[in-house]
């Protein structure tokens, strides 16, 4: 019994029917967030729905049958769990932020298409360097928001009345979302010299600190592959060892199988 599951949980197939359940469902709670479907397919939603819940059940407790306690130290089999036990505790009005954590089912496809797994790697290998680099732009914004305060709070009480609105005001304007037209302009009718302000903090903000974030996920995801061809190019001869190893057990396995049926 435990071979067959253990088959069953490590090949492609059951992956596979996983990650197609996972758009399934994602498709599924699209389509229950509008009324008039729901007025037509509301109970056919709501059974598929559950369904699926009960699939990603067994899925959890077949892995869990296989893993044992090694299940739990995997921090994406802990992930998995904790999405699928939301689900499972029933909506009702104390509980009912559940309905909407629910669509965090969907977020399982981070664990099981390995592109996605390499990607949150990289994220989490680079949190000290984004950490830093956020720091400086969290300060940047303290420092500019003082300024924008104090210089042109008093005529633009909108944008500029508090710390709070400055630093909104400003965060708008790093994303250059009609800071140009819509704020920068507005000011500069009043403050002529306000061009120099926005466009150093522009420049500093949006060309510099924001690409720098970007630029250090990127060389995080590039260690990653290099690393991966690596150590691929230097233990060709273990790879291919490792997966005679594994084939010489499912060949053990499915022999065992086959002497149990014959029985």
């Amino acid at each position: 019994m435990y071979e067959r599951v253990a088959l069953l949980v490590g090949s492609s197939v059951f992956r596979n029917f996983i990650t197609a359940l996972i758009v399934f469902n994602g498709i599924t709670l699209g389509l229950m967030t509008s009324k008039s479907v729901m007025a037509e397919y509301g109970p056919l939603l709501l059974f598929l729905d559950w369904l699926v819940i009960v699939l990603f059940t067994i899925e959890i407790v077949l892995r869990i049958y296989v893993h044992r306690l090694s299940f739990f130290k995997d921090p994406w089999s802990l992930f998995d769990f904790f999405v699928v036990a939301i689900s499972l505790v029933p909506a009702t009005d104390e509980f009912s932020i559940l309905r909407v954590l629910r669509v965090l089912r969907l977020f399982r496809l981070l664990t099981v298409v390995p592109q996605m797994r390499k990607i949150i790697a990289a994220l989490v290998s680079v949190i000290p360097g984004i950490g830093s680099v956020a720091m400086i732009l969290l300060l940047m914004f303290y420092v500019f928001s003082i300024m924008a305060t104090s210089m042109y709070g008093e005529a633009f009480p909108q944008w500029f009345g508090t710390l709070g609105a400055s630093m909104y005001t400003l965060f708008q304007v790093m994303t250059l979302e009609s800071w140009s037209m819509g704020i920068a302009r507005p000011v500069m009718e009043a403050y002529p010299g306000a061009w120099v302000f926005f466009i150093i903090f522009v420049l500093l903000s949006t060309f510099v600190m924001v690409n720098l974030l970007i630029g250090i996920i990127v060389d995080a995801i590039f260690a990653i592959k290099e690393e991966k061809e690596h150590t691929e190019a230097k233990h060709p001869a273990d790879e291919r060892e490792r997966l005679k190893e594994e084939i010489g057990q499912m060949r053990q396995l499915l022999a065992q199988m086959e002497r149990r049926l014959e029985k």
